[in-house]
């Protein structure tokens, strides 16, 4: 078992470097998944196999001590006590293989319990989100509102509360699965989304928008003009580009693209059911639902709603809704 443990962690160790090096491509809600199989596998034989063992063994070793003591005593010698204690803790203490597997099955129970289905920590890693959410921003993503899914295959086993306009939803990214998305749900299925000449428009009525303050990107080092929309019973604050044009450049094929209507305005789409149209805040520097179509319901991971930590700024912390 020795031997057989060590090839198992190397090939974990090693699947975690390739994935870091960019050899692989990393998927860690299955390294996970194994991770919390294997060593509840080693647990389960901790507790019915090897620890009785150990147990069986203490107990033998205590018999013989006092066998042996018995024997000394019938002829007259002193009980000899050979460390019997340090002895027996010895044989009751786990191997180092079984630290490194059963020892880490509860830790790592409760992790894969938590992450799958309650919250799941992510990194903001792009600019598409500004000004809600900027560069750097760890953030938490409610799991069951939308309902249970199965972990690895995403399988929905409880219904929760569908999606609405305006809240801010990681995906799995539909051209390429095994990336995560985040952006904020502007159509849900039955919706005809329009977005022309930069203003969004829904079922035909256009979305309440207030022209605010001008953000500085510091990034950038530029101010970009800031509206404040109301999607729902959400609102938000969004960026324009007055330097982007507001045609759609460089659109993917994608499901149902037949549904979408494209002009040098801009875009107009009807989303189909079981689908849901996103967008980034930073509407201009966002590529989205406009560029790569629909996110079916199939794909969906959560709806963030915390900034848990900011290295960087601090003052990030807090709920974002």
């Amino acid at each position: 078992m020795p031997f057989l443990t060590a090839a198992i962690l190397a090939a974990f160790v090693g699947y975690a470097g390739a994935w870091y090096f960019e050899m692989v491509e990393g998927n860690f809600a299955l390294l996970l998944f194994l991770a919390t199989l294997v060593t509840g596998i080693y647990w389960v034989a901790e507790r019915l196999w090897y620890l009785p063992r150990r147990r069986r063994a203490a107990t033998e070793l205590e018999a013989q001590a006092r066998a042996r003591n018995d024997r000394l005593s019938s002829q007259g010698i002193a009980p000899v006590d050979p460390e019997l204690a340090e002895a027996r803790q010895k044989i009751l203490a786990q191997p180092w293989w079984l630290d490194w597997t059963a020892g880490l099955f509860p830790v790592i129970l409760a992790v894969f319990v938590l992450r799958s289905f309650l919250f799941e920590p992510f990194k903001i890693p792009s600019g598409s989100m500004i000004p809600t959410l900027l560069v750097g921003d760890l953030i938490l993503v409610n799991k069951f509102t939308y309902g249970l899914r199965l972990p690895v295959i995403n399988t929905k086993i409880t219904e929760g509360t569908p999606p609405k306009r305006g809240d801010v939803m990681v995906f799995r990214y539909p051209p390429k699965p095994t990336l995560d998305y985040i952006k904020r749900v502007v159509g849900v299925p039955g919706d005809e989304v329009a977005y022309l000449n930069k203003r969004l428009t829904i079922n035909g009525q256009p979305v309440p928008t207030t022209k605010v303050g001008d953000f500085f990107d510091p990034d950038a080092m530029r101010y970009f003009r800031q509206f404040e929309e109301r999607l729902g019973d959400k609102t938000h604050r969004l960026l324009n580009d007055d330097e982007r044009p507001a045609f759609v450049a460089g659109v993917d094929d994608f499901p149902y693209k037949e549904n979408c209507r494209y002009s040098v305005e801009g875009v107009v789409c009807k989303v189909p059911q079981g689908h849901y149209f996103m967008m980034g805040d930073n509407r201009d520097n966002s590529l989205d639902s406009r560029y790569w179509g629909f996110v079916p319901d199939k794909n969906i991971v959560g709806k963030a709603f915390l900034i848990w930590m900011n290295f960087g700024n601090l003052s990030r912390v807090g709920s974002f809704e």
